[in-house]
């Protein structure tokens, strides 16, 4: 094998090593090589896509849903064998470094996600064509961020919803023993990655057992093909509040910290989209109150780059 070894690597273009549309991706492909090596084609791709896909059984058969989404695709030629005979195709023995740069399309395009039955990636992929039986290939993602100011609705809806704004239900569940009526309230609808937003409960327990309150990140990823739906949720445990006595009246109130790697929430993708809501609970049958909660992208932290899918080739014992 005369190719050890095949990696790309990227530029990153801010502080937080992500790119948006109008942003130029440059970087290099090295190539490792233990001998003068004629090429019949070496490529570098760049592309954009969104796609989904899930089976579900109808009958006695399994369907399979699938959509997907292209938002660009680029090619830039590094080498290419034209019959010239010039020596234009052949990587020299040793390591090379061939550069490449593509320019991203201005255009709204949905932030990288990866969900229980779709995805958003972002991807630069090098293939190298020795001959119709050797081919090397090496991929890499890219993290994507959208330009969109609110990915989930326009600035007019914005000012009606009122992320700032506090917001609160009251539910009213009833035992053998007697009823619970409690209360959420949480002081902000949206919140950024990293930072924290306080929930209480209210609790007046009219029953003779004791109750407690449990307090949830809920969730939402939706899947939209072939005129089809399909809903993923997960609950995330945010921690018990105190236990509240039997005739007895009590608010507890915690503090939920938003984790800094959490997907901003984001509708600006026609195959998918992403939602989350505050969720009390207590120990006692349908007594449960969710709060509409929108994430936001927090501020910029370092992005830590996944390590390079390289290719390293060793020659088999004859």
């Amino acid at each position: 094998m005369t190719v050890k070894y095949l990696s790309l690597e990227y530029n990153k273009v801010n502080e937080r090593g992500t790119f948006s549309p109008g942003d130029t991706v440059s970087g290099k492909v090295i190539v490792v090589t233990n001998k003068e090596t004629k090429v019949q084609c070496f490529v570098v791709r760049a592309k954009g896509k969104a796609e989904v896909t899930w089976s579900e059984q109808e009958g006695q058969n399994t369907v399979v849903h699938n959509d997907k989404k292209r938002y660009f695709y680029f090619k830039h030629i590094i080498l290419q064998d034209k019959n010239k005979g010039d020596g234009s195709e052949i990587i020299r023995s040793g390591r090379n470094l061939f550069p490449f740069t593509f320019e991203i399309p201005n255009t709204d395009m949905p932030s990288s996600f990866k969900g229980k039955w779709g995805k958003i990636i972002y991807t630069l992929r090098a293939k190298l064509t020795l001959s119709i039986w050797l081919v090397h290939k090496t991929k890499i993602e890219f993290p994507f961020l959208t330009k969109a100011e609110f990915p989930f609705a326009s600035k007019s809806e914005m000012i009606i919803i009122g992320l700032q704004e506090q917001q609160s239900a009251t539910r009213i569940s009833f035992l053998g023993s007697g009823k619970v009526t409690f209360s959420v309230t949480s002081e902000t609808m949206g919140v950024k990655q990293g930072e924290a937003m306080a929930v209480s409960v209210e609790i007046l327990n009219d029953s003779t057992r004791t109750v407690t309150p449990k307090f949830y990140l809920s969730e939402t990823q939706t899947f939209v093909a072939d005129s089809k739906r399909v809903v993923h949720t997960n609950d995330v445990l945010f921690g018990s509040g105190d236990c509240v006595p039997a005739e007895s009246r009590q608010t507890v109130t915690r503090v939920l910290s938003i984790p800094p790697q959490t997907p901003p929430t984001f509708f600006n993708c026609s195959m998918m989209r992403l939602e989350y809501r505050i969720k009390v609970s207590l120990d006692v049958p349908q007594a449960e109150i969710k709060l509409p909660m929108v994430v936001m992208l927090g501020s910029p932290k370092p992005h830590q780059q996944k390590p390079k899918r390289s290719i390293w080739f060793r020659k088999l014992p004859s």
